[in-house]
């Protein structure tokens, strides 16, 4: 899943969660119960016949993210795509997320600049250094699920994961 959502303006919400089962074997009533189960886990049952400019940046997120859990993938890729919301819409889809993550066995690979962000939604983090990008620090978030954003364990981790990235930042000399 991308920066924005990228969906397809000519295909409805609907039509662009099917677009995430093409390659699946369902039938029509199958695909149609899948359908449902997507829309309801994104909240978007309302949005279902809704065109793409119809949406706001939040609910076309929530529609990529049921678009690609829609394929049933093993992994899930993210490439920022909290990054353009309003701070609300964040934290609502973060959690959304993080439910997600706690109901299923699915991994998911987040890219993200947001500190807060990271702590949260993750298991373990990844720090990576500036030119050449290499992993500069590996940092295990062990905290029960779900994570309480004013905790002083998750706030001790951003501190934590706020130096490693100073660290990261400081060019290497030769």
């Amino acid at each position: 899943m991308f920066q924005e959502p990228r969906l397809f303006p000519w295909l409805s919400v609907k039509e662009n969660i099917r677009l995430g089962m093409i390659n699946l074997p369902l039938s029509a009533a199958q695909s149609e119960q899948q359908i449902a189960h997507y829309l309801e886990m994104m909240g978007l049952e309302d949005f279902a016949n809704a065109w793409p400019h119809q949406l706001s940046g939040g609910i076309a997120q929530r529609v990529a993210i049921a678009r690609g859990l829609a394929s049933r993938p093993k992994i899930l890729l993210l490439d920022e795509p909290f990054g353009a919301l309003d701070a609300m819409t964040k934290q609502q889809l973060q959690h959304r997320l993080a439910e997600i993550r706690r109901h299923t066995t699915l991994t998911i690979l987040l890219v993200t600049h947001d500190v807060e962000e990271a702590v949260f939604l993750a298991d373990r983090v990844v720090v990576m250094s500036p030119r050449p990008g290499r992993i500069s620090t590996l940092l295990p978030i062990s905290l029960p699920y779900p994570h309480d954003r004013t905790s002083q364990t998750l706030l001790a981790h951003r501190q934590v994961l706020g130096e490693a990235l100073q660290h990261a930042e400081v060019p290497a000399t030769v």
